[in-house]
């Protein structure tokens, strides 16, 4: 099923869900080291101090592990993706789901 594109920033659908629940997971399991947190798909990420810059390369190898998608160095930031819905858009945009 191909993703659905709205102008709300978020993709909808099964993938959208399973991507960004996926997401969540890996970010509470090996970058929060909290798999409890309570993580929102709109909470910011590097912003809010909740994560470093740092863990967007853990980030991003994970994503291209997953999924296939090497996001490029340059792409690396806070104002790309800075939430666990940033992410799994641009995941859905342009990966080979």
């Amino acid at each position: 099923m191909p993703p659905t594109h709205g102008n709300t920033g978020q993709e909808d659908g099964p993938a959208a869900a399973s991507v960004r629940a996926a997401l969540r997971d890996f970010l509470k399991r090996e970058i929060l080291h909290d798999p409890q947190y309570p993580l929102k798909d709109d909470e910011p990420l590097i912003s809010s101090g909740l994560i470093d810059s740092f863990s967007l390369v853990d980030i991003a190898l994970w994503v291209e592990n997953a999924y296939g998608l090497r996001i490029d160095d340059n792409q690396l930031t806070a104002d790309n993706f800075d939430t666990v819905a940033e992410l799994a858009d641009h995941i859905l945009e342009h990966g080979h789901l």
